[in-house]
C-alpha cells in the first residue's frame, strides 16, 4: 500500500540536502508514475513537471535524459525487469513499478553511476514514497538485476575487495 503519491509529497521532501540528482529522480518518478495512471507523452509531462516552483534545485539534464529514456523503453526495461520478479510487472505497485524503471534504465546506461549508488537512491525513493516494505521488494529486485547488468563492475569490486 503506498503512504501518498509522489506529486502530493514531492514539495514537503524537498530538502536542501539533497543533491540535484536526487531531486532529478524524484521528479522522473513522479513523472513515471503520472505516465503509468492517467497516461500522456514523455514530453507533456517533462513540461508540466518543469512548471513546478522546486523544478529550479534539479539536475535538469540529467532528468530529461532520464525520463525521456525510461518512458521511450518501457517495453525493454520490462524485459529485464520481469525475470527478477515473482509476479507479474503490470501487479507492482504503480511506485514500486516507476522505481525499477528508472532503476534498471540508469543500471543499463549510466555505468558511470555506481551501481550501489543506483540501488541506494531506488530504496530511499520506495521508503520516501512506496508502501511500508517496498523498498525491501525494490532492494531484492534491484540486486538480482544489477548481478546480471553490472556483473564486471560487482566481479572487480570483489576481487579489489579481496586484494585488499
Amino acid at each position: 500500500m503506498m503512504t501518498a503519491s509522489p506529486e502530493t509529497t514531492l514539495d514537503k521532501k524537498m530538502d536542501k540536502h539533497k543533491s540535484r540528482r536526487r531531486i532529478a529522480r524524484e521528479f522522473v518518478l513522479q513523472g513515471i508514475y503520472q505516465w503509468k495512471i492517467a497516461g500522456g507523452t514523455a514530453s507533456f509531462i517533462e513540461q508540466q513537471l518543469r512548471e513546478s516552483d522546486e523544478f529550479k534545485h534539479v539536475d535538469e539534464k540529467h532528468f530529461s535524459r532520464l525520463l525521456q529514456g525510461v518512458l521511450q523503453d518501457v517495453d525493454g526495461l520490462g524485459t529485464h525487469i520481469q525475470p527478477c520478479l515473482d509476479r507479474p510487472l503490470h501487479e507492482l505497485s504503480p511506485v514500486e513499478f516507476a522505481i525499477l524503471l528508472l532503476s534498471t534504465f540508469e543500471l543499463i546506461h549510466h555505468p558511470e553511476i555506481p551501481y550501489r549508488a543506483i540501488i541506494n537512491e531506488a530504496i530511499e525513493l520506495a521508503k520516501t514514497y512506496g508502501g511500508s516494505d517496498g523498498h525491501r521488494y525494490v532492494n531484492g529486485v534491484l540486486d538480482k538485476l544489477a548481478a546480471q547488468l553490472r556483473a564486471v563492475e560487482i566481479a572487480a569490486q570483489r576481487l579489489t575487495k579481496n586484494q585488499a
